[in-house]
């Protein structure tokens, strides 16, 4: 029922683009939907900035004209996905390790929306482990970093390296990724200062006063959430 409900909220963020536009595609299973959508409407002159190389390999299966931030800089409007959807249209990305780009095509962006189905909405951001890209040298020792400053915000377990079975997870940009499980972030503003204060993280997934717009796809159809 998830990908039914992520299928809506795409169509439906597909259907604010207008011919002409410049438009950031975000990453993950609920921005693919909106690719999808997007490309099957046909619209003339768009340009799109994609936030992976996943992304950018959907969209230019599905003919959609790329660019990037160095030739368009300025993006009209960027639909993204979310892992955590909580109050204020407080966020938390990254799960699909493409945070930093994402947040740079979104602060280029004079209109962000994200898309999420139903369960994604929670009344307290932390469930989901909020994910943190460092720089690969010395990331042990950034791994301990982070640990104090989680302390400090009542979060007692450390971050941890994300891994598959190929090995250590890198992002498109080389980094690695730390997940924190934070059960509940009280201060994400305070959080999200602290984190970005720390040599060797390059970003967080925390992405606060950036959403202008929410469609969360239900069984009943798909609901707009302002901040």
């Amino acid at each position: 029922m998830s990908d039914h409900q992520k299928k809506i909220a795409g169509e439906a963020a597909a259907a604010l683009v207008e011919a002409g536009m410049v438009v950031g595609l975000g990453t993950g299973s609920t921005a693919a939907w909106f690719v999808k959508a997007l490309a099957a409407r046909g619209l003339p002159d768009l340009r799109c900035v994609p936030t992976s190389e996943k992304t950018a390999d959907l969209a230019r299966d599905l003919g959609l004209v790329l660019s990037t931030l160095e030739d368009t800089p300025r993006i009209d409007l960027t639909v993204d996905g979310a892992d955590e959807v909580g109050p204020g249209l407080a966020l938390i990305k990254g799960g699909g390790a493409a945070l930093l780009r994402e947040k740079l095509v979104w602060e280029a962006s004079a209109r962000c929306v994200v898309i999420a189905d139903a369960a994604k909405v929670v009344p307290v951001l932390g469930t989901f482990p909020l994910p943190i890209e460092v720089v690969a040298f010395g990331h042990k020792t950034t791994a301990n970093r982070i640990a104090d400053v989680l302390v400090d915000h009542d979060i007692a377990n450390p971050a941890r390296v994300r891994q598959a079975d190929r090995g250590l997870i890198r992002t498109d940009g080389g980094n690695l990724i730390y997940d924190a499980a934070c059960k509940a972030i009280h201060d994400p503003s305070r959080l999200a200062d602290d984190l970005k204060l720390i040599t060797g993280v390059v970003e967080h997934g925390l992405f606060l006063d950036l959403a202008d717009l929410a469609l969360i796809g239900t069984d009943e159809g798909v609901q707009e959430r302002r901040p």
